[in-house]
């Protein structure tokens, strides 16, 4: 395990070293080490293109997160030590960290590569086990201009909420999110097209995992707009088909997600709908289709210098567990969060925020007995520079 990691902090040393031969006007410049600025990082977290895409010079990027958490569930079930659904503030009455990463960052006109190394809750509770410790690790280079290559292991483009608490509005997930992937292995072709439009096209192992299961691979399209500054719409289809190979029916899944940001002075405003359907999955017959829809809004408003008050109502449809698996929701799950945030400094976030599911079946336990509510409580201190 130890030697998986040593070989990808050695291949981003190496591409470092590569990449000097792109200085052919910039011989003199030699790599500069920064700090990642401390600016909001609200809604940063599932763009498929960075508005500063590229540099005329090189620069390395270190940066480090701590998010730290206390959380109360009314529901009692324990699976490995979380809570169902588990992801941001994963266990029950305990202090906890959701996570500690450092991240380091290579970019220059015609390359750029990125390794962040995670640990704590939430890659224990919903990272793959081979490679635990790694959020990204991927390179890419410039093939012509405004077209981009990359390569390697990425956290998910899918979705408005990130896999970083400080990322998101919320410091809990929403239960739409938890079946959405987290990670994903492949390669990404992305055009920018203009200042305001990049399309991408991306190929990875499967839906969720960094290591195939079978000979298929997932296929995706991902189209992003900036409206403006402040505005920006982004969709995202993946296809795969993740049975074995040796199944004598298949169910490919067609995966198709739109959200759109909104950033005003002092409110902020996310909206995200998915629509999925997998062939031969119905239940009832397995002959036909089964369907998931889901969506969610979330909202922010920044009513006093250090302080804002946000909320978020989600709702998850899937009756014929196309990803819930065997945990039977009925048909459907939704739910409303509300949280106070307080940011003393821009790298500092402290949030206290309250959260209720209902489902429509009876999936929660209280005790001996099962329901079909949960009340959450969570108070989250992150810190990032």
């Amino acid at each position: 395990m130890k030697q998986h990691y040593l070989y990808i902090i050695l291949v981003f040393f190496a591409i470092n070293a590569f990449s000097q031969s792109d200085t052919t006007h910039h011989k003199k410049n030699k790599p500069k080490f920064v700090l990642e600025k401390d600016t909001s990082v609200l809604f940063s977290g599932t763009r498929i293109a960075d508005k500063e895409d590229t540099t005329d010079y090189q620069h390395i990027t270190i940066g480090g997160y701590v998010s730290t958490y206390y959380s109360h569930y009314t529901d009692d079930t324990n699976v490995g030590g979380f809570v169902q659904f588990p992801t941001m503030a994963a266990r029950n009455n305990d202090f906890g960290l959701n996570i500690a990463q450092l991240s380091m960052t290579y970019r220059s006109s015609r390359v750029r590569s990125n390794i962040t190394l995670h640990y704590g809750d939430i890659p224990e509770s919903t990272w793959p086990k081979t490679f635990n410790l790694i959020q990204e690790a991927h390179a890419g280079i410039k093939l012509v201009k405004h077209l981009w290559l990359d390569a390697g292991f990425f956290k998910t483009h899918i979705g408005l909420e990130s896999v970083q608490p400080r990322e998101n509005v919320t410091s809990s997930m929403a239960v739409l999110t938890f079946f959405e992937p987290y990670y994903l292995s492949g390669a990404k072709l992305t055009y920018e097209v203009s200042k305001k439009l990049a399309i991408q096209l991306n190929v990875f192992d499967g839906y969720n995992t960094y290591i195939d299961n079978n000979k298929n691979k997932a296929v995706g399209l991902s189209m992003l707009y900036d409206v403006n500054d402040n505005i920006s719409i982004t969709y995202n289809f993946l296809t795969c088909d993740e049975t074995a190979d040796n199944a004598p029916a298949k169910h490919q899944r067609f995966f198709n997600n739109i959200y759109a940001t909104i950033k005003a002075n002092k409110f902020s405003l996310g909206l995200e709908a998915n629509y999925a359907w997998q062939n031969n999955s119905l239940l009832k017959d397995t002959t036909k289709n089964a369907v998931m829809i889901s969506g969610l809004l979330v909202a922010r408003y920044q009513f006093l210098k250090k302080l804002a008050v946000y909320g978020r109502g989600e709702y998850f449809s899937d009756p014929d567990r196309m990803l819930t698996g065997t945990t039977d929701i009925g048909q459907c799950i939704y739910g409303g969060t509300f949280g106070l945030e307080f940011h003393p400094l821009k790298n500092v976030s402290l949030s206290a925020e309250t959260r209720g599911l209902q489902s429509s079946n009876l999936i929660f336990k209280q005790g001996t007995t099962y329901t079909n509510q949960r009340y959450e409580y969570i108070i989250c201190l992150d810190v990032w520079f």
